[in-house]
Order: C-alpha cells, then sequence, then structure tokens
C-alpha cells in the first residue's frame, strides 16, 4: 500500500468521525432546543420554529434561539405565582381593627388604640372566641349573650350621675308601690362596642 492510498483512507476515516460528531451535535442541539421550549411554552407553533431553526442554521440557530426564548420555564412561572398568591393571602389575612383600622393581634380582646371590643374570653376555658360566637369550639360550653346596650346604659347612668333614688333603691326607678317600672325603650345596638379603660 502506497503512502497516497495510506493517507487517503486516514482522511476518510477522519472525515467519517468528524461527519459524526458533528451530526450528533446537530441533533443533541435539535432535541435540547425540542425540550427546553416544551419546558417554556405550550405553544405548538413556537415549539416547532424554534427546532427548525436550530436544525437548519445549527449553532447560529441555537445561539439566536437562547437570545429570543421566554426567560423562565412554566414550572418557574408556576412557582412565582404560587408565591405571589400565598404573598398577598398573607397581606389579606393580617387582622385589623374594625374600629380604627389599625393592624390588630388575633389573641388581642380589645384593640388598644380606639378601645373597640375585638373577642370575648370563655368562661369556661377563658380562650378568645369572636364577638357573635354562642359556643366555644374549645371547651363546647354555651356563651351568654353579650348584653353591650345594657352595659352602655349603665356607663351613661354612671357619667351623668344619680337622678334619684326611688324606695326601692334604684335610681331613676320609681317603686313598686307607685306603679310598674317603665321599661327603657329599646334603642338600636351600635355596630362596635367600646369599652372603658376600667372595664378591660
Amino acid at each position: 500500500m502506497s503512502f497516497d492510498q495510506s493517507l487517503s483512507q486516514a482522511i476518510l476515516v477522519g472525515a467519517t468521525i468528524l461527519g459524526a460528531v458533528v451530526a450528533a451535535l446537530w441533533i443533541g442541539m435539535a432535541l435540547w432546543t425540542w425540550r427546553d421550549i416544551r419546558a417554556r411554552t405550550h405553544d405548538t407553533l413556537a415549539q416547532i420554529a424554534a427546532t427548525l431553526l436550530v436544525v437548519a442554521l445549527n449553532i447560529v440557530g441555537l445561539i439566536v434561539y437562547l437570545m429570543l426564548r421566554p426567560r423562565e420555564s412554566l414550572a418557574e412561572a408556576y412557582e412565582r405565582s404560587l408565591e405571589e398568591e400565598a404573598l398577598l393571602q398573607t397581606i389579606e389575612e393580617k387582622p385589623a381593627c374594625p374600629g380604627c383600622g389599625r393592624p390588630s393581634n388575633a389573641l388581642w380582646q380589645v384593640c388598644p388604640y380606639c378601645h373597640t371590643r375585638l373577642k370575648k374570653p370563655c368562661g369556661q376555658c377563658s380562650q378568645m372566641l369572636e364577638l357573635a360566637w354562642n359556643i366555644c369550639p374549645f371547651c363546647a360550653a354555651l356563651q351568654p349573650q353579650a348584653d353591650a346596650e345594657s352595659r352602655g346604659r349603665a356607663r351613661a347612668r354612671r357619667a351623668a350621675g344619680p337622678v334619684g333614688t326611688s324606695a326601692s333603691g334604684r335610681a331613676g326607678v320609681p317603686a313598686a308601690g307607685n306603679g310598674a317600672a317603665r321599661e327603657p325603650a329599646p334603642r338600636q345596638a351600635a355596630p362596635l362596642e367600646f369599652v372603658d379603660g376600667d372595664d378591660v
């Protein structure tokens, strides 16, 4: 075998190996582009276009695709949306005083700023309950109905002072011999209950 034939065979083998490597890289880039674009968008047309771009232009097409592809994958976008939703839910669920609107604590009984009653203690286990609850969810004890109106009238009577004492010893209430005691006219209960400092 002459030197020229050996050289031509070596060149042929080298060209074959180089062609196989280039073909493998070409196919690998096309498959990687297909998988990457599928993880970043659901648009079938965009998936096909990106893959054909890499198949047609090889490395140049891959560089163009890397410049134009979506910035985040579908999984990253989903995780980001979950984080934003959780953050918004945390902000929305932050308790606030219905009287003054300032941030409050879920364990507070009274707002320290405007003295609005926020919770009531259970008479059995002393857990903080919502004002509208008539049974404790912790110990299942029935709760007495809140008599906010009567407490408000009592505070008003204390502030006004005694207006006269009848024979029965009550201010402003006639004795039993002078006729039946008249009930005060019912008043509409206020939507918010405010507590004096000495009542807390």
